[in-house]
């Protein structure tokens, strides 16, 4: 049916047809239409006229009179024009029709219910496109609103991060880098466990400083930053490959903002044999950010390199070009 619950043209002339033939008198089909719920005041004339003079009256003209000033009633006939449809198809008992026409009234019977059948498939189908229609909306804009916030994140740390560098503390400038980076990594969902220290077990105190532990595809990254006027030398590099070593399957993630010098570097490309290390200039996180990067991209890039190439100092310039 349509939306309104109209009759289109053939429904009408099948439904016609099939009430016509279904019954037997004409007082039977003002009775059909009168239990379907159909306004007494679209019965009451051919009531009158069936009483009068019985033999003026065919069945067919009394169902095509009701059926049509029915539908012109709009929504308000809703109800009643699908109750008339309801009994034309679901109607078994066909001993009320003449026997020479109880073939003929199965036959049309049949007929409405194809119809409307294949109507309502092509309803369902649309509101299945609809629902399909609406779940996917909702999954864009669900995206849209999370890119939005990741947008909104990022523009943050872009913010903290530009004001660190006017930052005269270093001390200060140190600890806030954490906090400005560890909020990067969790704005692109990698998982971050901040700064940490362990203790000795026979009160030697503190033996190890982690900045901070992430995960990443599947694997742990011990994380270290430093902000530094000099670029960083094997004194300082060697105290992160030393937690990397005691820790079995664990990588290792050492951002500087001052640069990385050769011998550092050959150390870490020496101890790829062993275990994967990424070097990052902290000035590579301000130009992802700038250039809108995604650091998982960056990362796993960088990993990748690494790994295979056993190069770990590879700027973001070169893995991403413009």
């Amino acid at each position: 049916m349509e939306q309104e619950y109209h009759y289109p043209a053939e429904l009408l002339t099948l439904l016609t047809d099939a009430v016509a033939n279904l019954v037997k008198s004409k007082q039977n089909v003002i009775d059909f239409f009168r239990s379907a719920g159909v306004p007494s005041g679209l019965l009451q004339a051919w009531q009158e006229k069936v009483r009068q003079d019985r033999d003026s009256v065919y069945k067919t003209a009394i169902a095509q009179d009701v059926l049509c000033r029915l539908n012109e009633l709009g929504d308000n006939g809703i109800r009643a024009r699908r109750e008339v449809v309801r009994r034309v198809v679901q109607w078994e008992d066909f001993g009320t029709a003449y026997p020479d026409k109880q073939m003929m009234a199965r036959g049309l019977v049949a007929s409405v219910a194809k119809i409307v059948n294949a109507k309502d498939s092509f309803t369902r189908m649309d509101a299945e496109r609809e629902r399909e229609k609406k779940e996917k909306r909702a999954i864009f804009e669900k995206e849209q609103r999370a890119k939005q916030a990741i947008r909104e994140q990022r523009l943050k740390v872009q913010q903290r991060l530009g004001a660190l560098f006017a930052e005269q503390d270093v001390h200060k400038r140190g600890k806030e880098l954490e906090g400005v980076l560890n909020d990067l990594f969790r704005t692109h969902g990698i998982l971050v466990r901040e700064a940490f220290t362990l203790r000795g077990v026979k009160g030697e105190g503190i033996i190890e400083q982690i900045d901070g532990l992430i995960e990443f595809e599947g694997h742990l990254y011990l994380v270290e930053m430093k902000w530094y006027k000099t670029p960083i030398g094997r004194p300082e590099m060697s105290p992160h490959l030393v937690s990397i070593y005691g820790r079995s399957d664990v990588r290792g993630l050492f951002i500087s903002a001052s640069g990385f010098a050769p011998a550092a570097i050959a150390d870490v490309r020496t101890a790829l044999s062993q275990k994967v290390c990424v070097l990052m200039d902290l000035e590579e996180i301000v130009h992802l950010l700038d250039r809108d990067l995604d650091l998982k991209d960056v990362l796993r890039a960088k990993a990748r390199i690494s790994e295979t190439e056993r190069r770990p100092h590879v700027r973001v310039e070169e893995l991403f070009p413009l």
